[in-house]
């Protein structure tokens, strides 16, 4: 990575106008490329499947720091994206999740703040233009997906570290309660960070 962070209206040597898909990114991407609730709720909405559907075959559920996630799901001998079509194309492009959004810029949370960072090299084409950080991010209303990123953020680290402290019980307890309210329950077409907050508020309570 370099060594300066970005905000959204930044610009950042990030992007390639012409990329010709060589999918390098949607390959052996292990386990990384975890799904946040804003995530689930626009494969669900685009894809019209609920949360079991996608687990069928798409994704799959791995503990970080005691805490269950999903992540997107590597496929087949090429160990791949789930997603990509018969051409290797991204068959979700439009609605891809943030982490595949944000690529090959990456996040730092800090004092209840949140930056961007470019991650040298890692991706293979050899020219890059310049481009705005919320251009290249591409989502509706910027900032309040920051806030949404910034509450989810604190909240995965507040989970991990009681967890760190809880017996075996409590923290399966916490875990079936966090699936259920931020990923199981199916989220409707509306607006999507009103029904987070309110999610928020019943997992607090």
């Amino acid at each position: 990575m370099d060594a300066k962070l970005y905000n959204l209206n930044d610009m950042v040597r990030v992007g390639c106008n012409d990329c010709q898909g060589c999918f390098s990114c949607c390959q052996g991407m292990g386990e990384s490329i975890v799904l946040d609730p804003y995530d689930i709720w626009q494969l669900e909405n685009n894809l019209n499947v609920t949360f079991a559907g996608l687990m069928q075959e798409k994704i799959e559920l791995n503990v970080d720091k005691g805490l269950i996630l999903p992540n997107l799901k590597m496929c087949g001998l090429s160990d791949t994206c789930g997603f990509l079509n018969e051409d290797l194309r991204c068959s979700i492009h439009k609605f891809r999740p943030g982490l595949c959004r944000l690529f090959p810029l990456g996040r730092k949370y800090e004092s209840g703040e949140l930056r961007y960072f470019l991650l040298e090299d890692a991706c293979t084409y050899s020219v890059h233009t310049k481009a705005k950080v919320k251009k290249w991010l591409d989502i509706t209303d910027g900032r309040r997906y920051e806030n949404f990123l910034i509450a989810w953020h604190d909240l995965r680290k507040e989970l991990q570290a009681e967890i760190e402290n809880s017996s075996d019980e409590a923290i399966k307890d916490i875990n079936l309660r966090f699936l259920h309210i931020f990923y199981e329950r199916q989220y409707s077409a509306d607006d999507f960070y009103g029904q987070f907050e309110e999610r928020m508020k019943e997992f607090k309570e």
